[in-house]
């Protein structure tokens, strides 16, 4: 019975191979088997769908060897390892093992660090600190988790898993030393040496974080583009740059998205996945907040290229480029949204000594407060109704959600969050759900910085229980411009990595 079983899925892999290429491991150097396994195992890639299948045997990682499958790269200094896994099929063993690992070699008995989840849904932080030691570990609370993360800061270890849509439940290895290149990778064990398993993993993310050197808006990290489906949760990279890509909006047509980097806008047409500049004249110093009118014509932009003691200004441009229309007579103004109408710009505006929020005629005219309280007002966006203005707060202490009626009338508090500060709210075309970046509150309620770990999460336009849907290394310039697909099936956004590693580069 043992034999037909590891026949049968050995036959399943092959059968799966039309859209797997055997030879290509993505973003990883090669795939080897660690330990005296009894059946070799195999790592595919999908270039489509950029996710890995990996097969297994092996009789344990623990005590003082390891037995498993291992797709591996080599890398240095601090690192970031994010994954979501799962095990394909019932399983011979419930210990069976998949997870991120880093080793010191590719040893038996090398120390190691690794996130393992188990076939029982255990997950928990395992080590071995010396060649040949017993293996020890650290357990997690999260109940079968999918999403696994595994963090290196030094010499500290960090555990970081969770059931996709659900917070991260986060244990630490204080110590332990492993060297500064080691071996990263995904791994399989079957905890049966006469069985082989077989699991799957997608949102593949090797990220090396920001130093404690980096100096920001002056010092950037490289940038992935990308998109997710809403209801799967399946991420994919469009472009990849080692410069800083920012805010990207999706034009009404679902062709192109229209992003900033070094103060130029560009227009990343998705048949062909190259950017090209977009003409916008003497306005070059453009920041992450533009927006793009429901007509889909017209172009707003945030830029300082006009007199510098305004800082940030409102201007319109043709969606196609061309000469760019000042709107705003005064400064520091950052746009939003474009009302559903077509009438008014609607933006954030610092004004004797505070910022609300603000809107104007798109011909420019009179602006209108909407606001007027002391803490920060930021990132308003009409719903496609016209009827309100979602946006984000830190009138109660927190970064939280709220909406008010168009002419500002009635505010009333959205989130209610104690572990975030929410920023940025995005309807979705049909007007039923918002997407909102979340930070941790390691991070100052009136503050939207770069590089740090942060949330994607969804909720009812009309109120209810936020759920993760991405877990990124990014921030500012993320998700800071309406991205949504035009289905409402799809939303882009900016993750960021120091040293970009694509899935096409081993």
């Amino acid at each position: 019975m043992k034999t037909l079983r590891i026949c049968c899925l050995l036959a399943l892999l092959l059968s799966t191979g039309s859209a797997f290429t055997q030879n290509n491991t993505g973003m990883f150097t090669r795939n080897s088997d660690v330990g005296a396994v009894l059946h070799p195992g195999t790592a595919r890639y999908d270039a489509k769908t950029q996710s890995y299948l990996l097969s297994g045997s092996g009789a344990n990682i623990w005590f003082g060897k390891d037995e498993f499958h291992y797709l591996w790269r080599r890398i240095k200094g601090d690192f970031i390892l994010q994954a979501r896994g799962r095990f394909i099929g019932q399983g011979a063993d419930p210990h069976r093992k998949i997870g991120w690992m880093v080793r010191s070699s590719l040893d038996t008995d090398a120390p190691m660090a690794c996130v393992a989840v188990h076939g029982d849904g255990l997950a928990s932080l395992q080590y071995r600190r010396q060649s040949g030691s017993d293996v020890e570990e650290v357990r997690s609370s999260a109940a079968q988790p999918d999403v696994m993360q595994l963090e290196r800061r030094g010499q500290r270890f960090i555990l970081s898993v969770a059931r996709w849509g659900e917070p991260f439940s986060v244990e630490e290895l204080p110590a332990l030393n492993l060297g500064d290149e080691v071996y990263a990778g995904l791994f399989i064990c079957s905890h049966n040496p006469d069985v082989v398993e077989q699991a799957s993993f997608d949102n593949v993310r090797i990220v090396f974080p920001a130093g404690d050197g980096l100096v920001p808006y002056r010092d950037y990290l490289g940038s992935y583009l990308e998109t997710m489906d809403i209801e799967s949760g399946r991420r994919k990279i469009l472009y990849t740059s080692n410069e800083s890509l920012q805010a990207p909006n999706w034009t009404p047509d679902g062709k192109c998205l229209l992003y900033n980097s070094n103060g130029l806008i560009y227009r990343f047409r998705l048949s062909k996945g190259k950017p090209k500049q977009l003409n916008t004249g003497t306005v070059t110093h453009n920041n992450n907040d533009h927006v793009i009118s429901f007509d889909g014509r017209q172009l707003g932009l945030s830029s300082s290229s006009g007199e510098p003691e305004y800082g940030s200004l409102i201007y319109t441009v043709p969606i196609k480029g061309g000469i760019p229309r000042r709107v705003t007579p005064t400064g520091p103004s950052y746009l939003h949204s474009w009302s559903p109408d077509g009438r008014y710009l609607l933006y954030t505006a610092g004004r004797n000594g505070q910022y609300d929020i603000y809107r104007i005629p798109v011909g420019g005219g009179r602006e209108e407060q909407l606001t007027g309280q002391p803490r920060l007002d930021d990132g308003p966006e009409y719903s496609p109704d016209g009827k309100y203005i979602y946006f984000n707060s830190a009138r109660t202490g927190a970064m939280q959600l709220w909406r008010m009626k168009a002419d500002g009338r009635e505010p009333e508090q959205f989130t209610f969050d104690e572990n975030y500060n929410d920023w940025f709210p995005h309807f979705s075309p049909d007007g039923k759900w918002i997407v909102f970046i979340s930070y941790g509150t390691d991070v100052k309620a009136e503050d939207h910085p770069f590089y740090k770990h942060v949330y994607l999460r969804l909720m009812p336009a009309a109120g209810g229980q936020p759920k993760v849907i991405a877990y990124l290394y990014g921030g500012q310039g993320t998700i800071n411009t309406p991205s949504w697909s035009p289905d409402g099936k799809r939303i882009a956004f900016v993750s960021n990595s120091g040293d970009i590693i694509s899935h096409d580069e081993p």
